[in-house]
């Protein structure tokens, strides 16, 4: 059916449609009083999405334009940095840091799992002459759905004295994220995700300790500098020429996250996932992260009963109920699909999913008593 299209995957994710409505007006100019307004609202209101007190840098760019924002502006040639690897996002991580010449160690765990964070005291208490300069992290790793204890990992990067690194681009403004509470050092994040607005822009924040080690950055980014674009801010301005449009949609979305307030868009997230994961066993299916308090509250990553395949399932959810839920990635594609609750998502949305999930599975010979994860979501909804 034409126009009905929905997006269950962990991004670009559904947009409001006052945003939308936002983003289709006639651009400004970006160097008008009017669009300093407008900034100056986002630039305000981003401190609380990010739960900080720093500026909040942003880019015109994807969500890695982002994660090379955070490394190319602290890494030296020669740099000692250790990547905790749990999927294909945090490994993008580990290899700019590589491109930027740094000397990186990585602590991978096999897909599926988070970082244990005694390894990670483990390994940093080995460092006693304090050479490991940074350690980059995720919170959210939606190709494989697991969430690391980033509060946790963060406390033990900061003991040591390191920097920590954290993507939250699939966290920030969905899962329960507090960046100087928890003492992050950089964190990011992107437009398409838990901001509810289109691709187009990504975000970077710094703790006053990182700013330090930026200023000894030899070689930093030119169109990223921190420097500049912290300036920029500081004017309500841009260094350069912005998404101007994506900016006018963000101040709306970012007025709506604040109504509803980031404790209960956390709760919605926690409530919704959680439901979703009780009905998609309620099916028959296993869920490929087995240990519940690891599993990301942003994307649900699911097995597909024996004998139907992953391409089957996405061709019949889209073509038949054009509902897109998306594939594995690298090693895992076709072996998992994924199911995103991630920014305007709600309890209709994911009923409405289950449901259509039931029918595909039941036109392509599951057997499941039909109806199983629709009434076992509902019952988890209204807990």
């Amino acid at each position: 059916m034409r126009d009905k299209s929905f997006l269950m995957i962990p991004g670009p994710t559904p947009v409001p449609e006052s945003v939308l409505l936002e983003i289709a007006r006639h651009p400004m100019g970006h160097r008008s009083s009017e669009f300093s307004k407008i900034l100056e609202s986002v630039y305000s209101d981003l401190k609380y999405i990010f739960q900080t007190s720093n500026d909040v840098l942003v880019y015109t760019a994807s969500g890695t334009g982002a994660m090379d924002a955070a490394l190319s502006n602290l890494i030296n040639e020669g740099d000692k940095v250790l990547s905790l690897v749990i999927g294909n996002f945090s490994q993008r991580l580990a290899k700019i840091a590589k491109g930027l010449g740094a000397d990186v160690e990585i602590i991978e765990v096999e897909p599926g799992n988070a970082i244990d964070p005694a390894v990670l005291k483990a390994r940093l208490d080995k460092d006693v002459n304090k050479e490991i300069k940074i350690v980059t992290l995720i919170q959210n790793e939606t190709s494989t759905g697991v969430t690391n204890d980033v509060k946790t990992l963060v406390s033990i990067i900061k003991g040591h004295g390191a920097l920590s690194v954290v993507d939250g681009v699939t966290s920030v403004g969905a899962i329960e994220c507090k960046m100087d509470e928890w003492g992050i050092d950089v964190l990011i994040t992107g437009s398409q995700k838990g901001l509810m607005i289109p691709p187009g822009l990504s975000f970077l924040a710094a703790s006053e300790k990182a700013w330090k080690v930026h200023e000894q950055c030899k070689r930093p980014d030119f169109y990223f500098n921190w420097t500049t674009n912290r300036k920029s801010v500081r004017d309500n301005s841009t260094a350069f020429t912005p998404a101007v449009s994506l900016f006018c949609g963000l101040k709306v979305a970012l007025e709506m996250m604040k109504e509803e307030g980031l404790e209960n868009i956390v709760a919605r997230h926690t409530k919704i996932a959680s439901a979703l994961r009780a009905a998609i066993k309620a099916i028959g299916l296993k869920l490929f992260v087995t240990d519940e308090k690891y599993a990301s509250n942003s994307i649900t990553a699911i097995l597909p009963p024996d004998g139907i395949s992953v391409p089957d399932i996405r061709k019949v959810m889209k073509n038949d109920y054009d509902i897109v839920v998306a594939n594995g990635q690298n090693a895992l594609k076709d072996k998992i699909f994924r199911m995103g609750t991630l920014g305007f998502v709600s309890e209709r949305d994911a009923i409405t999913a289950i449901g259509a999930l039931e029918a595909t599975l039941y036109k392509l010979g599951h057997k499941f008593t039909l109806g199983s994860g629709v009434a076992t979501l509902i019952e988890h909804l209204n807990k």
